[in-house]
């Protein structure tokens, strides 16, 4: 029996007409990552970094999202390599990196996401899911081309050398963080700051002439559009967490406050 991987965000990135749309999951719950996953976006951010996401929970949103065309993204919680060797053994293919401000950090996690020689992936695949206990063909030999790393740069000396950063061979694109840059500013909690936004775009204007694609973090519908027009290739348009909250908020003004969103009564 021979399977094949689905594409990497890298392959979707090189065949999109538009940026791509993606979705935050941070409830850590398989259920909430598979209605997400039909919702029709384009990818989902499967986060380990400031969620309650483990291994185990993780591997259950990989597998639950599997059915459906959306490409998962598991963003690790550390650029450490026995991590980023676990969750790939759990068959994440696309993986991004946080605080990444050096390209001599750049070069450590291209290591950490190949087998020797060109890194230092530990060898396991007979034993674990990213080769389907060894029935994709040629694991081994073609591994790079079902991997796909994405560094995020959000600090000012990550901005700084961000051009360097998207030129190591090995990384396959850049995500800017605008809610840490700011904190990295002195600008904390003031992420659409006119010095934030500055700063993100300098970000974009490095890694692209790098030949990159860039992304981003944007929720507010006017600023993703804005950061789609500065060059933005894929951005991260809202968190399941953020819609539950907010619509069952919509919710409580409706039916507990007596309004409707316009303000008027609602009964």
């Amino acid at each position: 029996m021979s399977l094949h991987l689905k594409p990497t965000l890298r392959h979707d990135l090189a065949e999109a007409s538009r940026p791509l749309a993606g979705i935050w999951a941070c409830s850590g719950s398989a259920l909430v990552a598979e209605i997400c996953a039909g919702s029709g976006l384009d990818w989902m951010l499967i986060d380990m970094e400031h969620s309650p996401n483990g291994l185990e929970s993780v591997l259950a949103q990989l597998q639950a999202v599997a059915a459906y065309p959306i490409t998962p993204v598991v963003r690790v919680p550390i650029g450490d390599v026995v991590t980023i060797k676990q969750v790939l053994d759990l068959g994440a293919q696309t993986l991004l990196v946080p605080m990444v401000s050096t390209a001599a950090e750049a070069r450590a996690l291209v290591e950490a996401v190949h087998y020797p020689p060109r890194g230092r992936r530990g060898v396991g695949s007979a034993l674990a899911r990213s080769g389907r206990w060894n029935r994709v063909d040629d694991y081994l030999r073609n591994a790079g081309d079902h991997v796909c790393l994405l560094v995020q740069i959000e600090t000012t000396e990550g901005v700084e050398n961000a051009a360097d950063i998207a030129g190591v061979d090995g990384i396959d694109g850049v995500f800017v963080g605008p809610s840490d840059l700011a904190a990295s500013m002195g600008l904390l909690g003031q992420q659409t700051h006119p010095d934030v936004v500055a700063s993100v775009r300098r970000t974009f204007d490095a890694v692209r002439a790098a030949g990159k694609p860039v992304g981003v973090n944007a929720f507010d519908p006017a600023v993703a559009d804005a950061y789609a027009d500065a060059g933005a290739s894929f951005i991260l348009v809202d968190a399941d967490v953020a819609l539950l909250a907010r619509g069952s908020e919509a919710l409580a003004a409706r039916w507990i406050s007596g309004t409707d969103a316009s303000g008027r009564p609602s009964y």
